[in-house]
């Protein structure tokens, strides 16, 4: 059982994949989508079948068309897609048909999010206005998310406050890139366990275990 379910979004090497996974990390984030952090498909699966079968690897993706999200999932080997933007419920649910695990995000403040529960999904990612930005937002606004969710926490989350974060939110798990980088897209070591640390540590009680998932992707 752990705590929190913790992320490390913005993966481009194979070097800062095992490391992150050798630190503890549940799940890595790689982002299709333009960006300075964005990854080639290839070599996306190139580093996903290094993988141990139990980490989550999450295809991110921002106003992408639903066929072109899950041919890009399939090619690059990932288990999940994280659907930024302007995805509608029946965009998500096409998605979804194929793609076993799918997150949908909300920037914080957004009218959308206090609708996230017609999407069809049980996990919810909120994130400031710009995503990948590094910016935190007033993590009040999260009290706009419907009950029963499972939120993962994103936005300008670092060593330093990832704990108040948790403190504040309670999340189910948070999500961190820029935070724990020593520039766009390489991870600094050092920042990589001081968040996943901190964030365990946070965690009031442990609350997360592979019976309280949606289901095991570890099986698929």
């Amino acid at each position: 059982m752990t705590s929190v379910f913790v992320k490390i979004c913005g993966i481009t090497t194979e070097e800062d994949a095992l490391l992150a996974v050798a630190m503890g990390a549940d799940a890595l984030g790689f982002v299709f989508a333009p960006s300075p952090r964005q990854i080639a498909i290839q070599q996306a699966y190139d580093i996903c079948r290094r993988l141990p079968p139990e980490v989550m690897t999450v295809g991110v993706f921002r106003d992408e068309l639903p066929a072109r999200v899950i041919d890009i999932v399939h090619q690059a080997g990932m288990r999940a897609a994280q659907l930024h933007g302007n995805f509608n419920p029946t965009q998500v649910a096409e998605v979804a048909k194929s793609v076993r695990w799918v997150i949908k995000a909300f920037a914080a403040g957004s009218e959308a999010l206090s609708r996230a529960d017609q999407f069809g999904l049980d996990i919810v990612l909120i994130d400031a206005a710009t995503p990948g930005s590094g910016t935190v937002f007033d993590w009040s606004l999260v009290d706009d998310v419907p009950e029963g969710l499972r939120i993962i926490l994103a936005g300008g989350l670092t060593p330093e406050n990832v704990a108040t974060a948790i403190e504040k939110v309670n999340p189910w798990g948070v999500d961190v890139s820029s935070g724990v980088e020593r520039s766009a897209g390489r991870k600094d070591p050092m920042k990589l366990k001081a968040f996943i640390e901190t964030a365990r540590r946070a965690a009031p009680t442990p609350y997360l275990g592979p019976d309280e998932l949606p289901y095991d992707w570890a099986d698929e």
